[in-house]
């Protein structure tokens, strides 16, 4: 067998899981599930092709080019997790909206009030879920992370024990399938703090006792003198070029019970504890 048909058989060998997963149809949705299979289906295609159409780096001097397969490769992997609240009324809804293409919005699970986990775009595939965002230096968050959105309205609904419980035994797949880092558990606020203030009043240090990002101690120790508040943000991760909203989307996530935009001694503690800690 040809290196360049090696090279096409082991892509399409590696969206065999799209490809399965997205045959397993029900009545009620196998009209969208056929889309997802067909765009699946396109995609590999895509990438199958040998050599690959349109990567012309001198498209004046296309002899100067030459494509060689290499055996050594993979399918690219998320390194990090967005946590959502889906801001909708029921987890049907929200399925509904995943739907609609004039929304354009996705992710790759949606976990109910009762505990339901619905799986809606392959682990490996880019879900349209985080929009303009960033954190530290990425600014594509939809092609580096996975996204989870809760059902709850964002207003009045709680956390069920159910809905955490299974979170926490979805983080924990996760985590262990992709090797993702402790650190980068993070919620929508986090890395777009411009926009978004999900998920809100979430038992964050619940998944933090898990492995699933860090919280502050239980002892705070004051920071030194010459502590930068601003660069702190900025190291955890946040987009500082907004420095409010940055401190709110901070607050959101380790104060909960003040997110106004400014910094105050407790606050501050705390930020010192957890920028130790990255």
């Amino acid at each position: 067998m040809l290196l360049s048909d090696l090279y096409k058989t082991a892509l399409l060998t590696a969206f065999s899981l799209t490809m399965v997963l997205a045959s397993c149809t029900t009545s009620k949705y196998a009209a969208t599930e056929k889309i997802y299979k067909d765009k699946a289906k396109g995609f590999a295609e895509i990438i199958g092709t040998v050599p690959p159409t349109g990567q012309l780096y001198d498209s004046l001097n296309a002899t100067n080019q030459q494509w060689i397969g290499s055996v050594n490769f993979g399918i690219r992997k998320p390194n990090f997790v967005v946590i959502h609240h889906t801001a909708q009324d029921s987890l049907a809804q929200t399925v509904k909206t995943f739907f609609s293409t004039k929304a354009g919005t996705s992710a790759h699970y949606v976990v109910s009030r009762d505990g339901k986990v619905v799986h809606m775009v392959n682990d490996y595939l880019r879900a349209n879920h985080a929009g303009i965002s960033k954190w530290g230096k990425d600014t594509d968050l939809n092609s580096s992370s996975i996204g989870i959105e809760l059902d709850n309205n964002g207003l009045t609904d709680p956390w069920p024990d159910a809905q955490i419980n299974s979170l926490l035994k979805l983080l924990a797949t996760l985590k262990k399938t992709y090797n993702i880092p402790t650190a980068n558990f993070i919620g929508h606020a986090d890395i777009a703090p411009k926009r978004k203030n999900d998920p809100k009043n979430f038992p964050w240090k619940k998944l933090a006792d898990k492995g699933f990002g860090y919280w502050y101690d239980d002892v705070l120790k004051n920071p030194p003198a010459d502590f930068n508040t601003e660069m702190a943000l900025k190291y955890i991760g946040y987009d500082t070029s907004n420095l409010p909203a940055a401190i709110t989307a901070f607050k959101i996530h380790f104060i909960q019970s003040d997110i106004t935009p400014t910094l105050t001694p407790v606050d501050i503690l705390v930020l010192y504890n957890v920028y130790t800690k990255y």
